[in-house]
């Protein structure tokens, strides 16, 4: 591993302009990197070729004074996001060797400022997952390892080869996706930042869905000031997607360092939950009190409909799974597994495409979609929602931000919570409320487990104050010191 790829992204862009090394330079390092890394299982597709010669491009460009805001910096690609020629399957079965001939839109906006493309990131199928355990091509490692201890960890889903990358030094900072904290959370486990915007602010054209209510792209980055040069460039406003805001964009890589003197923080009270470690507790009042001493107000507040968060999510999240994967029968793209007749050919592609999880989680959807439970089950989960948004816009009245824990644990291995999808559930017990009320949040590294695992804090904003996540989570970042690094063992 070599200096290069160790960077920041901010660094990385400094020097780039600077001319204290190439694109090709950095871009091979890079390349050498992952080929060394390959045990970790982040990349599902790697684009050398495509790499180095985006990087010439960008070294042109810089030689003459030119280059976007990302010009030359290498990243990794969520395969989530269609990208043109280059396989996208959201490791998935289903999708067989699909290669779009189009572009995502978040994608798009990366290469138009002169980003380079490593290749594509390991996730869990259709995103479905908390632990990156579903995919097709078998889980990435966690480059974080207990002390003392060997097992294989998982680095959460389900954008886990996003953050093993990034927390590995395979690429300079990568896109992501959240439908219920599948950018959080991963970040949490893996000791890196990572950012889910306002429901809307970025486009999601060109990306694989899953909930359609729900996702939302966003990067994982190794600062909080890379996620906010990250997550400027990826969100715009997209003609293509009825759901994108049209809307200004503040300098939030100027609110990394403006401080909190000033902001009232909230505190939920249903967020100090039964069986949440001790640990995990502690770091959340130390999270308080460097706020404090920053010079915030703390200010406790109720979301009182939060236990209902996680029951109405695993209604919403599988029913939209249902009607969205319900293209992928074999006929157009994709593997087809061929029947005596046109039902039976439905019937085995699915069967045999999607895995297991997908399975249950479309199950679930399709019958709580089904005539006589609509109302029982779905109208009644879209009211709970309504619901928890309406917690969020009572408690901003009194607060700026929220402050909670991101995870309820550290990371597991592999195989200790994959036998209880509903123990698996509980993962996203923090994270599934910014969701469904469609607001951003933040996950910021802050301090270590006992068993030297990497721990995070969740900021949580009003809509379309993005601004608010990013000034409280660099006063963390600032306040943590956070500079721990995983051993090299791989």
């Amino acid at each position: 591993m070599t200096d290069l790829t160790k960077l920041t992204l901010a660094d990385a862009l400094d020097g780039l302009k600077a001319k204290k090394f190439s694109s090709r330079e950095i871009t091979q390092d890079f390349i050498q990197t992952i080929e060394g890394s390959r045990i970790l299982n982040a990349y599902v597709v790697e684009t050398p070729d495509k790499a180095l010669e985006m990087a010439d491009k960008a070294d042109a460009r810089l030689a003459k004074g030119e280059g976007g805001r990302l010009e030359g910096a290498p990243i990794g690609v969520k395969d989530l996001y269609c990208t043109k020629g280059v396989r996208t399957t959201a490791c998935s079965n289903i999708l067989g060797e699909f290669t779009p001939t189009y572009e995502s839109t978040v994608t798009q906006n990366l290469w138009d400022e002169g980003a380079v493309m490593l290749g594509k990131l390991n996730m869990d199928e259709f995103a479905m997952g908390s632990s990156n355990e579903t995919s097709r091509f078998g889980p990435p490692i966690n480059p974080w390892r207990r002390k003392g201890d060997n097992a294989g960890l998982t680095p959460g889903g389900s954008s886990g080869g996003s953050a093993s990358a990034v927390s590995g030094d395979l690429c300079l900072a990568a896109t992501a996706s959240d439908t219920g904290g599948s950018i959080r959370q991963p970040a949490s486990f893996t000791g890196t930042v990572g950012i889910k915007p306002t429901y809307g602010r970025a486009s999601r054209w060109g990306m694989v869905a899953f909930a359609s209510s729900l996702d939302q792209a966003g990067p994982i980055a190794k600062t909080v000031e890379d996620s906010a040069i990250l997550l400027d460039v990826m969100c715009s406003h997209d003609p293509k997607d009825s759901t994108s805001l049209n809307v200004e964009k503040p300098d939030w890589r100027a609110d990394v360092s403006k401080g909190v003197k000033g902001m009232r923080i909230g505190i939920p009270k249903e967020y100090r939950m039964d069986g949440m470690s001790k640990e995990i507790d502690a770091l959340w009042n130390q999270g308080i009190e460097w706020l404090k001493a920053a010079g915030a107000e703390i200010i406790d507040i109720s979301l009182p409909h939060t236990k209902y968060a996680l029951p109405a999510y695993y209604i919403v999240a599988p029913a939209e799974a249902s009607s969205n994967l319900a293209r992928y029968d074999g006929m157009r793209y994709g593997t087809r597994v061929a029947g005596e007749n046109l039902t039976e050919t439905y019937e085995d592609t699915r069967a045999n495409g999607f895995g297991r999880e997908v399975q249950r989680r479309l199950m679930i959807g399709t019958y709580v979609l089904s005539s006589g439970y609509y109302d029982a089950y779905y109208l009644r989960a879209q009211k709970v929602r309504t619901k928890i948004l309406n917690d969020f816009v009572d408690a901003f009245e009194s607060c700026d931000a929220i402050l909670t824990p991101t995870c309820p644990s550290p990371a597991f291995a592999f195989g200790e919570k994959s036998g209880d999808p509903v123990e698996m559930y509980l993962n996203d017990v923090f994270t599934v409320t910014t969701n469904l009320a469609g607001l951003p949040g933040i996950s910021v590294p802050a301090g270590l487990s006992a068993d030297g695992l990497p721990l995070g804090l969740q900021v949580i904003g009003k809509a379309l104050d993005e601004s608010a996540c990013f000034r409280v989570g660099g006063e963390l970042e600032r306040a943590a010191g956070f500079v721990a690094r995983p051993e090299k063992w791989w």
